[in-house]
């Protein structure tokens, strides 16, 4: 070869092949492209397009050190054939452009511009305003069943990176809500891809999702419920789609129960609002490690207290305010994760301003009718021997682990001149 002819490193895929693509070297991006696009043999349809394309100094050495680096994920050894998706594909370039005869990035396939998500404002009068309370919202979903909001990825991202990796290391994590996997990103939950493409860095052993087979197929999976495995082999990552007869896809359907009580080692989803009473007890009762989503209130309702008496359950690290709706519109709805994983350093307990009563701001505690106080803007007197009422925000603040005790398992309402306000959770010194 010439010495002064310039030398590439491209990566292409084909559009029917969305799982693999090839990582190979070429003297001419133009001649090699139209190549595989004229290979005989081949459907009409299987276009062949650069993913990445950069110009390095000596190619054969760029191309043997990507072997050696990514052996785990050749389709076939004897072939230039990868395993792909979208976080893979950051890793491969990644580690070429860091390689010291890397020159300079030709090409890089930009995202498809995602769909523009409409924010659907809140117009509505405030609970107080509508004399309702959460209970009274919750009740009005169960009625309505209205369970589809869907995460958002960012959100899942954002809390499941507060935690220690080595949590996740050698294990299953099973993903049991309509957690569709699809290789367009719009049609996965965002469950099932926050672990597909973090899989070798959380170092899990298996991944097993679930699709719910009725309501509103938001992912556009079909009315049939799936099993979905992916895992890794000394091959490379196998994927799994099995569609067992009168499988429904819901938690609670038995083999939905038989993978969770056999297989899973941590569970991780957004399960159906109307049904939270349900799912907690069937996850609680398994003895599995869990971080879901369910309403802000539920530390408030008399079905979920005891748990967090006992210490079967937390809040953890975020609340989560927006959702996706059946229309993908981003809509408010107010959820917070929960999780009997540890919590370490919660960076929330510095909202708590616990101080000695007499210096809590007046506007900030009072007495309601039966003389118990209560104290607001996560306000916390530390010299407070009896009984008094806080909101739910100091619970998901970690109260509890600040030496503090939950010391009622019913919803408490107090009332102030008579009328009745929100709901709170009744708290003691320990």
């Amino acid at each position: 070869m010439d010495e002064n002819e310039k030398q590439y490193i491209y990566i292409i895929q084909a559009s029917l092949e969305p799982s693999k693509c090839k990582i190979g070297k070429t003297n001419d991006l133009d001649r090699r492209l139209k190549e595989y696009n004229n290979m005989t043999g081949k459907s009409k349809e299987n276009i062949y397009q650069y993913l990445f394309t950069c110009e390095v100094v000596d190619m054969s050495a760029v191309e043997n050190a990507i072997k050696d680096e990514f052996s785990f994920l050749r389709e076939v050894k004897s072939k230039e054939i990868y395993f792909y998706n979208p976080e893979l594909l950051n890793k491969y370039v990644k580690f070429i452009k860091s390689h010291p005869l890397f020159i300079k990035e030709i090409f890089i396939k930009k995202e498809e511009k995602k769909q523009e998500i409409k924010i659907v404002k809140k117009t509505t009068p405030s609970l107080e305003e509508r004399g309702l309370s959460q209970k009274d919202l919750l009740q009005n979903a169960q009625k309505a069943k209205n369970d589809e909001f869907y995460t958002r990825y960012e959100d899942v991202e954002k809390e499941i990176e507060m935690y220690d990796k080595n949590i996740w290391e050698d294990k299953c994590v099973f993903c049991n809500c309509d957690d569709a996997v699809d290789t367009d990103e719009r049609k996965s939950s965002a469950f099932s891809l926050y672990f597909m493409r973090n899989f070798r860095e959380l170092g899990l052993r298996k991944l097993i999702c679930t699709h719910y087979g009725g309501g509103i197929d938001l992912f556009n999976q079909g009315a049939k419920g799936y099993v979905y495995t992916y895992i890794f082999t000394k091959n490379g990552f196998k994927e799994l789609k099995e569609y067992p007869k009168g499988y429904t896809g819901s938690f609670d359907d038995p083999l939905s129960l038989k993978i969770l009580n056999e297989e899973a080692d941590i569970v991780c989803t957004n399960p159906p609002f109307s049904k939270t009473i349900e799912y907690w007890q069937i996850l609680i009762e398994s003895g599995k490690k869990f971080l879901v989503i369910s309403n802000i209130a539920n530390i408030t309702r008399p079905t979920f207290i005891t748990y967090f008496i006992n210490e079967q359950v937390w809040a953890g690290y975020n609340r989560v305010d927006y959702y996706f709706n059946p229309k993908r519109q981003l809509v408010d709805a107010s959820g917070h994760w929960y999780t009997n994983i540890p919590i370490n350093d919660r960076p929330k307990r510095k909202h708590l301003k616990i101080m000695p009563l007499k210096d809590i701001p007046e506007k900030h505690k009072k007495y309601d009718d039966s003389k118990i106080l209560m104290v607001d803007d996560c306000y916390i007197p530390s010299d407070y021997k009896k009984t008094f009422a806080v909101s739910v925000r100091p619970i998901l603040n970690g109260l509890l682990e600040k030496g503090y005790k939950i010391i009622q398992d019913k919803e408490y309402y107090p009332y102030i001149n008579g009328k009745k306000k929100f709901a709170r959770v009744l708290v003691q010194k320990i």
